[in-house]
């Protein structure tokens, strides 16, 4: 690909010590020149701080089990690992406006109901009866599922079973703290009291029926658990009965049942099957993107960047770097992006195919 030509913008006017010197007064002033910052503050381009990671899951693990060993889940009120990105270290950044970490309930264990204006999404990898709770209501965690906690809503986790539950969690926290709109309580009891059978949320909204006397009042989706062996059979449905996308495969976006927008405001979620085989076009966005496998292995190419992954492996890819995914076997990749809040400024772009 062509190097683009550098852009009026990029350039900065020449220094002197008439102006260095009148850039000194002006910061006496609480002021500076624009056009010394510029290129930064209206890149031609994005420039990204983050930078392509993979975090295995065989390495993350071990180091998950250990933090179990060392604190409790009440001393921690979430025992979660925090999925830094090296090129934003020290922040708890995954992407410049998204948060991810690695969570484990371990057999016996619960987790404090709380809640908070950050939205959040938790992704099961591992689970043999955990469950989450969302205002009221409790759902039974099976790997791969997705579910959601919209924002100011109580949540509580726990696990009856017998091994590890485990989960990333992804959060539009660095958009809430960005704001200075971040709050966040306890409930008055330390688990939450149940008010609807487990399942009630899927019934009510879930089936292209609503109510009749629905009305919302957010605009979260009202369905919080998106179970994995029906995500699986719209892709296998999807595969048999639809040409692949030269860059994604087959890949799907999850909604809001009530207003066929995305599940949680600000955070995008997507399923994707890459069938044995499958070479991907490249292709770009502007939302810098968290992926895990659900099933199989294979590489993807971000910019100059291959990271080879397999089975619960989290990576990433930044803003309008190339990407493009490749699968050994059959592959199934869950991904999530702050895409809809582009999306509402008008600013999200894509390049879908690159040119060769």
């Amino acid at each position: 690909m062509s190097k683009p030509a550098t852009s009026a913008l990029d350039k900065k006017p020449a220094r002197s010590p008439e102006r260095d010197a009148f850039y000194q007064r002006l910061l006496r002033s609480n002021a500076t020149p624009l056009w010394e910052v510029l290129s930064e503050l209206v890149p031609a381009l994005p420039k990204p701080r983050c930078v392509p990671h993979l975090w295995a899951y065989d390495e993350m693990r071990p180091l998950l089990l250990e933090s179990g060993e060392l604190i409790t889940a009440q001393e921690a009120e979430r025992r979660v690992l925090i999925l830094e990105n090296p090129g934003m270290a020290g922040s708890s950044h995954i992407t410049p406006s998204l948060y991810a970490g690695l969570q484990l309930v371990l057999p016996g264990e619960s987790a404090a109901t709380h809640r908070h204006a950050p939205a959040a999404l938790r992704f099961v990898i591992e689970s043999q009866g955990g469950y989450t709770a969302v205002d009221g209501e409790r759902t039974t965690m099976y790997p791969g599922d997705f579910i959601v906690t919209p924002s100011m809503t109580y949540h509580d986790h726990g696990n009856p079973g017998e091994g590890p539950v485990t989960w990333m969690d992804v959060l539009d926290l660095h958009l809430v703290n960005f704001l200075d709109a971040g709050f966040a309580e306890h409930h008055p009891q330390e688990t939450q009291p149940l008010t609807r059978r487990d399942g009630d949320a899927s019934a009510r909204y879930g089936a292209n029926m609503f109510p009749v006397d629905y009305k919302s009042g957010r605009r979260a989706t009202p369905v919080f658990s998106y179970p994995y062996t029906r995500s699986r059979e719209i892709l296998e449905h999807m595969h048999k009965n639809s040409p692949l996308d030269a860059c994604h495969g087959i890949k799907m976006r999850f909604v809001n049942p009530a207003t066929g927008g995305p599940p949680l405001p600000a955070i995008a979620t997507f399923i994707q099957l890459l069938p044995r085989g499958f070479k991907g076009a490249a292709h770009r966005f502007s939302d810098s993107t968290i992926f895990c496998a659900v099933e199989g292995a294979g590489h993807t190419r971000i910019g100059d960047t291959t990271l080879r992954w397999k089975q619960h492996d989290i990576f990433m890819a930044p803003s309008w770097m190339p990407v493009s995914h490749e699968s050994t076997g059959d592959a199934v990749l869950f991904s999530a992006s702050d895409r809809p809040l582009q999306q509402f400024l008008g600013i999200w772009r894509e390049q879908a195919p690159l040119p060769a």
